[in-house]
């Protein structure tokens, strides 16, 4: 592997995924820098969502490579500086406390707990209480709590619902549950954050909003967003480059403008111009 660049955070090299005689990616590459939102796009069948199953590892690749950066500390205690990762072969579990943590095409949220419970499932990583500890509620524990839900509160505040933290999730409707889910993975402190079609089942002014909210959390949060998205309004007005793919395979990656332009992509995703 070619060393990265200062601003890389992730780079996937050469990915091959088959499944059965069918190729899903094909020889792709590509790489995404820190603190930017990139898109990825594409035909549906184009091979996206396996791509960020892969670099989540929820699918093995049958080659190449996934390689991420993150903070030394969140791989070894007193670790300092950055450290780069091949992500290929690791535990999916292993994955998030790398600082990678991703949202689903479908809301994923328990219904019968509350808003803020949903999102303190995503500090699960963070608890260090045994579950001894929990169960007897002894110090640590409740110290740990606390110090949780205060940040769950500050993440629902982030995305403007606190006022509905103690209602159940199966009471909301959908455009707030999409808030929840991307307050969860704040409660990570991510380094990025992969989103699978985050508009999907959203209306124009949801829509809008959710533009707004992914901004505000690149810079608030400073990190990277990586996303899948069919909403080409969306995708051109938000992402700082994107990367166009067909039958696995690459077409080309750059700017929105250079993008709207390229006859590859026109021809496969946007459809040729008269």
């Amino acid at each position: 592997m070619a060393e990265f660049t200062t601003n890389e955070v992730l780079r996937i090299e050469n990915l091959c995924v088959s499944f059965g005689g069918l190729k899903a990616v094909d020889d792709l590459s590509f790489s995404v820098y820190e603190k930017e939102i990139f898109g990825l796009i594409g035909p549906n069948g184009a091979g996206k969502t396996t791509v960020f199953n892969c670099v989540t590892q929820f699918n093995k690749p049958d080659s190449g490579s996934i390689h991420f950066r993150t903070d030394a500390h969140r791989v070894s205690k007193g670790g300092e500086g950055d450290v780069t990762l091949n992500l290929v072969g690791r535990p999916v579990h292993s994955i998030i406390k790398l600082g990678l943590v991703r949202t689903f095409q479908n809301v994923e949220v328990i219904r019968e707990l509350s808003l803020i419970d949903n999102v303190l499932i995503g500090a699960h990583i963070d608890f260090k209480a045994t579950v001894l500890e929990q169960a007897l509620k002894l110090p640590r524990a409740r110290r740990e709590e606390r110090a949780l839900r205060k940040k769950a509160e500050e993440a629902l505040d982030f995305m403007g619902i606190a006022d509905r933290k103690e209602l159940p999730a199966g009471s909301q409707p959908y455009g707030v549950l999409k808030k929840v889910e991307l307050a969860r993975t704040l409660m990570c402190d991510p380094k990025l954050i992969i989103m699978d079609e985050p508009a999907a089942g959203l209306n124009d002014t949801e829509t809008d909003a959710l533009s707004h909210s992914i901004r505000s959390i690149r810079d608030t949060y400073q990190c990277t967003i990586l996303l899948i998205e069919h909403d080409m309004h969306l995708v051109m007005n938000l992402c700082d480059r994107i990367c166009a793919i067909s039958f696995g395979k690459f077409l080309a990656v750059d700017v929105p403008d250079e993008i709207k332009k390229n006859k590859l992509v026109q021809e496969a995703y946007l459809g040729e111009e008269d």
